[in-house]
């Protein structure tokens, strides 16, 4: 009888510091959110690439890739702790910052991890709609993008420095870029407006449509009136004619950079090792998405992002000999 009750205290024993060797597991493992954007989009597949990087690179780590409306969506979801890091256009991010705009409810502490790639702001149509330049747009069905997102924030932008007002002088339609080309291709909508890395696999999509021309209406010249208002955020850039199928000519447009930010709690460590192995590991990354090219020691210039490095990011930028 009594072996028998020895027996079962050692199993018993035994079971219990199992138990609490898993709770201890647990307990160390990290999750990690990352706010992306829609599925037509860009911040998705990188942000998918990401979460999957981080996931294998760092111990006790299980990162993911969540869909929102956008930057604006990713940068509240900081604020309220949803999410740990997110894709941010460096407009936006600075609203966020300094509590304007979609921000006017409160400021969100914010910092860079990393500056990411450029944003290019597409102007898109089909023939058939009359629309060659920016001031055609007056009287059109236009899509300026999906509530949350950034794309929104900056089609507002040039909208309003090519002299249209978004509520009058148009139909405005708020439809992410998915949404946007279905309507575009259903002649539900003239026009819309999407700003994101390029190729935009929905862009891609609607250009290689058959019976479909698609058009990217030239806007480069509305970067300085955009600048003159709202800061030095943007640039007059350039999509290749070779980007997207048919396109006859290369696209001036303007464009924004991109960030990858989080709130004011993350450690310097993990913000270090973030930095770290999505530098490092930047080729598993491009494997996914092309734009992730620009994850380079180059771009991390201050000048690129209106909000402050993270410390922690600083520290391995100053191990690889990148001034600030």
């Amino acid at each position: 009888m009594l072996k028998t009750l020895q027996k079962r205290t050692t199993i018993a024993v035994t079971v219990m510091v199992s138990l609490l060797t898993a709770g201890g597991a647990i307990a160390q493992q990290k999750t990690m959110a990352i706010g992306t954007g829609g599925t037509g989009g860009v911040y998705f597949p990188l942000g998918g690439a990401i979460a999957n990087v981080l996931s294998k690179s760092l111990p006790n780590t299980q990162a993911t890739a969540e869909v929102t409306g956008g930057s604006v969506d990713n940068l509240k979801l900081i604020a309220s702790g949803q999410s740990e890091l997110g894709f941010s256009m460096a407009d936006a991010a600075l609203d966020a910052l300094s509590g304007q705009d979609k921000f006017k409810s409160g400021k969100v502490p914010l910092q860079t991890l990393l500056v990411v790639y450029p944003n290019r702001m597409h102007v898109v149509t089909i023939d058939g709609t009359g629309i060659d330049k920016m001031s055609d747009l007056k009287g059109k069905r236009v899509s300026t993008g999906s509530p949350g997102s950034a794309t929104e924030v900056m089609a507002f932008r040039v909208l309003e420095a090519a002299g249209l007002d978004k509520d009058k002088d148009m139909k405005r339609e708020r439809l992410g870029v998915s949404e946007s080309v279905n309507a575009i291709k259903d002649r539900k909508i003239d026009a819309f407006l999407w700003v994101g890395g390029v190729p935009t696999a929905a862009v891609t999509d609607l250009a290689a449509t058959p019976g479909v021309k698609m058009k990217l209406i030239d806007h480069s010249d509305l970067a300085d009136k955009m600048n003159a208002k709202y800061g030095k955020l943007y640039s007059p850039s350039n999509i290749s004619k070779s980007i997207y199928p048919g396109m006859d000519k290369d696209n001036a447009n303007t464009e924004v950079w991109n960030l990858i930010v989080t709130g004011d709690k993350m450690s310097n460590d993990d913000a270090y090792n973030i930095v770290k192995t999505l530098v490092e590991k930047k080729a598993d990354i491009v494997a996914v998405h092309k734009e992730a090219e620009s994850f380079s020691l180059d771009n991390q210039i201050q000048e690129r992002s209106p909000v402050p490095f993270h410390p922690g990011a600083l520290k391995y930028f100053k191990e690889k000999g990148v001034g600030k």
